[in-house]
């Protein structure tokens, strides 16, 4: 009856004594009416927490009350309903039945109440992307391209979070992450970007230097620059030699970075030749700030993808930065030149 009367008050597109009379009397009382058969709401509150936490101490740590305080509402909670919602035992607390029905009904209001909240929070911000992406690809792929996407749509607040380590999708704070690897991650969906191909490089001084590279063997004779790396997909010196079947010294003479941007850097201060992935390289090739010393070259086994949550409803922003990436990702890729051809050009 009173959805109904509320319902039917909506509908009206005049005023009405039936609405006016429900507002001034109905209205009023029904809130009361659903008041006195509510607990209190922060006896309710801490009520959910001990019993998801499964104890006071633990409750009264997130909430920052007292355990005392902690203790005080739930007694009123029981006070209220006449009945036990605990077993106090050694040290530890455990729901009776009554209070198992009760937990498991105020977790479900509360999340509904915390979805709605999260919903709304998501609509104010439905124009901010996040986007998630190794040091190396943010600083040399997709901070030099994401302008245009920026230009296009200059209503869309963008946020790189750039970290090695894999940022998970399925939390709130990443719309999207671009990763390198198997395209298998527990924490979202992935779809394929592009593979890589690696080749050595160095700059186009360091290459006047050494002369002409004959056979892949000479390389070994050079400083080798190389970076760590937790990710057992990354392809390094030790494993691109071995695919050419050439040994690779047991201690090299180049230099070691922890960041692969570090390790094109010093490749680009003429500190030795460092490994290049094509698609991360490719500008800095265009550009002859960087050279390509060999025809050899290995194709990856794995690729880049993009991922994004499966269980977070997706924002407009990011299907369209989706499109964006798959144009980049397929824009015709600017082909190799040799390394005299480059040389020459500079």
């Amino acid at each position: 009856m009173f959805t109904s009367a509320i319902t039917q008050c909506n509908a009206l597109l005049m005023p009405s004594p039936v609405c006016d009379v429900f507002l001034r009397r109905g209205f009023p009382r029904a809130m009361a009416n659903l008041r006195r058969k509510l607990p209190p709401l922060t006896a309710l509150t801490v009520f959910e927490a001990v019993a998801r936490l499964g104890g006071f101490t633990r409750a009264a740590a997130e909430l920052g009350v007292t355990q005392a305080a902690i203790s005080r509402q739930i007694h009123l909670l029981e006070e209220t309903f006449g009945f036990p919602l605990f077993r106090r035992l050694h040290r530890r607390v455990e729901l009776t039945e009554k209070g198992k029905q009760l937990s498991s009904t105020a977790t479900t209001a509360f999340n509904l109440i915390a979805e709605t909240i999260s919903d709304w929070s998501r609509e104010e911000a439905e124009d901010d992307l996040a986007i998630a992406a190794t040091i190396a690809f943010s600083h040399f792929w997709l901070l030099p391209r994401i302008s245009s996407f920026s230009k296009a749509h200059p209503n869309i607040r963008l946020r790189i979070i750039t970290q090695d380590n894999a940022v998970k999708v399925d939390g709130e704070d990443v719309d999207l992450a671009i990763r390198f690897g198997t395209g298998i991650w527990p924490d979202g969906d992935a779809e394929f970007l592009f593979h890589d191909e690696i080749f050595p490089i160095c700059s186009a001084d360091y290459a006047l230097e050494i002369g002409e590279i004959e056979h892949l063997g000479q390389l070994t004779r050079h400083p080798l620059i190389t970076n760590d790396t937790a990710d057992s997909t990354w392809t390094n010196w030790t494993e691109w030699f071995a695919a050419f079947s050439v040994p690779m010294p047991s201690k090299g003479l180049g230099m070691h970075c922890s960041f692969y941007t570090e390790a094109i850097y010093a490749a680009l201060n003429g500190h030795g030749i460092a490994l290049g992935w094509r698609r991360l390289v490719e500008d800095l090739l265009t550009q002859n700030r960087l050279v390509r010393l060999t025809n050899e070259a290995i194709v990856t086994q794995n690729a880049y993808f993009f991922i994004a949550p499966r269980r977070k409803a997706r924002k407009a922003a990011v299907d369209l930065f989706i499109d964006w990436l798959k144009r980049e990702a397929n824009a015709p890729q600017p082909q190799g030149q040799d390394r005299f051809d480059q040389l020459m050009r500079i």
